[in-house]
């Protein structure tokens, strides 16, 4: 059995089986780890969303930014943005299904065997200050949300940028949003753990102060794969934590990304998005 991980598919749904298909990926046998936005941008998505749900449990997928819009925009009242490429999710018979299904998705998942050692994926990242432990009691503090009778009211509230900063006696919508944004907008932190929300680029759009979240030291070290950051094409550097960057920018034409968890080795397609 290979596992191997791969970055956001965003709506690339014939790109994504090209890669399975040169993997030799067999649901029998193998395993998916998905880093999350499986939607919007590009121009598949509700074949994305299909196709994964129907791998079933061969694969992991963690919930990514896009996804909680769609979320939103389907569940919570928001609005559709001017790029969204979510209207045949919204309009589809199964929608409701499918929606269901999405939203059960966590935010981090784990494994603490395997020669790596403990391995985690999350979206966007993990917050240096945070412990795997504490990480994904968080996690779950969200994803018991989402699960929850009040998970629209929620989805009114989820998005904004206050707070930027965690403290651990923030409680409420305030601590639900900060640990939704660490797991899911994280790009940029302080040495205090301050997210910045404004730089999206690569590395040289740092703001004073600020660097990626992977140039600041752990007390532990994880295997940390994400997903969010297609900007960095698969690389992290200067990291200080065992990081591995996997949106390859597959939506915005340059390709779509394995990892093989168990050797290390990337496999690669080219995209197809003009």
């Amino acid at each position: 059995m290979t596992t191997y991980a791969i970055g956001d598919l965003q709506g690339c749904h014939d790109e994504f089986i090209a890669l399975l298909e040169q993997l030799d990926f067999d649901p029998r046998r193998d395993r998916l780890w998905l880093a999350g936005d499986l939607v919007n941008r590009g121009p598949e998505s509700l074949a994305c969303l299909r196709e994964v749900m129907a791998l079933g449990e061969s694969t992991t997928t963690v919930l990514g930014n896009h996804d909680l819009h769609l979320l939103a925009v389907a569940r919570g009242g928001a609005r559709e943005n001017r790029k969204d490429t979510l209207s045949a999710i919204l309009s589809a018979p199964d929608r409701e299904r499918l929606l269901d299904w999405l939203q059960s998705r966590p935010l981090l998942v784990r494994r603490g065997s395997g020669s790596q050692g403990d391995t985690v994926m999350t979206h966007a990242g993990l917050l240096p200050q945070w412990s795997v432990e504490q990480a994904a009691a968080l996690a779950g503090e969200a994803e018991s949300r989402l699960a929850s009778e009040r998970a629209g009211a929620f989805l009114e509230r989820m998005y904004g940028n206050a707070p930027a900063c965690w403290r651990d006696d923030l409680d409420g919508i305030d601590r639900l949003r900060m640990i939704i944004n660490v797991f899911t907008r994280m790009r940029f932190i302080d040495a205090g753990g301050c997210l910045d929300f404004a730089a999206k680029e690569g590395l040289d759009s740092a703001p004073a102060g600020f660097a990626p979240w992977f140039q600041f030291p752990r007390d532990d070290d994880p295997w940390l794969l994400f997903g969010h950051w297609a900007a960095l094409q698969g690389e992290t550097p200067a990291s200080r934590v065992r990081a591995e960057a996997l949106d390859t920018g597959c939506v915005w034409g340059s390709r779509l990304t394995a990892l093989d968890l168990e050797s290390g080795r990337r496999t690669s397609v080219p995209s197809r998005q003009g």
